[in-house]
């Protein structure tokens, strides 16, 4: 059986509330689920205690047994000191602007310096 650690939404419309639970991989996001470890409230800011609350012991239980936690749980977890931090991946070459688009602005950006002068 595959175990994923992930978020389970709660909460009103508008209002989200998550859990943080075991799962089988297999089951619904919001549906059936072996433990509930921790909860996230995105609507409290940042820095306020009850944002993110995980039992740590729980989890590292779990991450021993082989659960593999999602993208979001992971930074969770990385902030804890549970898991190794993700590295930042850089932004890909593809979105940068095209060469006419690049052209374009530095042409404006000469036109701007040559009306400041």
């Amino acid at each position: 059986m595959a175990l994923k650690i992930r978020l389970a939404r709660g909460g009103a419309k508008k209002r989200p509330f998550y859990a943080i639970v075991v799962a089988d991989a297999r089951s619904p996001r919001d549906g059936r689920f072996i433990e509930k470890i921790g909860t996230y409230n995105p609507m409290l800011p940042r820095e306020h205690e009850q944002r993110i609350v995980i039992d740590g012991e729980r989890a590292r239980h779990w991450l021993s047994v082989g659960a593999q936690p999602t993208d979001r749980v992971v930074l969770f977890l990385a902030n804890l000191g549970l898991v190794e931090k993700p590295a930042i991946r850089e932004t890909p070459k593809k979105s940068a602007p095209k060469a006419k688009a690049q052209e374009r602005a530095k042409l404006e950006a000469q036109r701007a310096a040559a009306a400041e002068a």
